[in-house]
């Protein structure tokens, strides 16, 4: 029979099952990405949710685990040990709900994010290429920042990431392959004052009107490195949800806007939209598949990995369907409005 001294220890024991998978979600992404913003919106909740978990953390363990600091939030000597114990949890309880699925009959999942021109085109037609072969998955796609990629992948919230290669410290654990090479140019109405013209300067892209798709708020983005790199004005940006939307703006005759050399060739051969000649473009860049390390990733993304080397993928890239991914998943399609 059990005496009385060991209840005390074990009630403690049981009190920590309090703590649920949502709540180490929420502050492994807060210690990943650098605040409670970043972490609401990778996960699709209000700030006051993320900030609710850490508070219910904070009186279980009795420690700040994070707290704010000039540069952002910071672990606690708690936090850090915490940290990659709970990213683990979150891994294990992802792997669960895969097993669960598997042993009810249910199609495996593959979470897909991407940039936002990838998820308005490329990835709609790399997916159905790659289901269109038979693979019995079900596919979502969703946008992310290049910022929140490895922060997804690592906490299970996505299976594979396209868009800019990632690397540093973040990218132990992951594993980058070339996606497509494509063209980084610059386009405008055939009437536009720069149309025609040869060796365009960039010093006079810098008083132009951009505009822009919502990848320009990715701080990795090509689009807003050549944007910070001009030193163009907050006032002459103007968003739009999509690239198509900010082409269409371009043709009226109301900016410039960049593009991706085979996305807006089709406009270029109708005349609607006309390349410009500046100095230095068009660029030759490279998308990327970003996925977790062999050992860890899951069968659907390791077929995505193979498919993504055969003509068939090559093909269904160079001739993308437009239009908005059929399905989304956490984290959920949103624009960011310049700032």
């Amino acid at each position: 029979m059990v005496n009385g001294p060991i209840s005390e220890p074990l009630f403690g024991v049981l009190t920590l099952w309090t703590v649920t998978l949502t709540q180490l979600e929420a502050f492994v992404l807060v210690a990943r990405l650098g605040s409670v913003t970043a972490a609401a919106r990778t996960l699709g909740v209000s700030e006051p949710a993320v900030s609710g978990a850490l508070a219910a953390l904070r009186t279980q363990f009795g420690d700040r685990l994070v707290e704010r600091s000039p540069t952002g939030m910071v672990l606690t000597p708690g936090g850090r040990r915490l940290v990659g114990i709970a990213s683990q949890m979150v891994a294990l309880g992802a792997e669960a709900e895969a097993a669960i699925r598997q042993a009810q009959g249910a199609p495996e999942q593959l979470r897909v994010v991407a940039t936002s021109t990838i998820a308005e085109s490329v990835g709609p037609a790399l997916l159905a290429a790659f289901t269109s072969r038979g693979a019995v998955v079900e596919t979502s796609l969703g946008v992310a920042s290049s910022a929140e990629m490895a922060a997804v992948l690592h906490e299970r919230l996505a299976d594979v990431a396209l868009g800019p290669r990632i690397t540093g410290e973040q990218a132990i654990g992951l594993e980058s392959v070339p996606l497509f090479r494509y063209r980084f140019l610059l386009v405008a109405a055939p009437g536009h004052p720069l149309a025609g013209a040869r060796g365009i300067a960039p010093r006079k892209l810098h008083e132009q009107t951009w505009l822009v798709d919502p990848d320009a708020t990715d701080g990795a983005s090509p689009t807003r490195r050549l944007l910070e790199q001009l030193q163009v004005d907050e006032a002459r940006i103007r968003v739009f949800p999509s690239q198509a939307s900010a082409w269409v703006a371009a043709g009226e005759g109301q900016g410039i806007a960049p593009a991706v050399g085979h996305l807006v060739a089709a406009e270029l051969a109708r005349g609607s939209l006309v390349e410009l000649h500046v100095d230095g473009m068009p660029f030759e860049l490279l998308w990327h598949a970003t996925l977790l390390a062999t050992d860890r990733r899951s069968p659907a993304a390791a077929g995505l990995r193979r498919f993504i080397g055969t003509p068939l993928a090559t093909q269904a890239m160079h001739a993308p369907v437009g239009g908005v991914p059929p399905s989304r998943f956490r984290p959920p399609v949103y624009v960011t409005i310049w700032s």
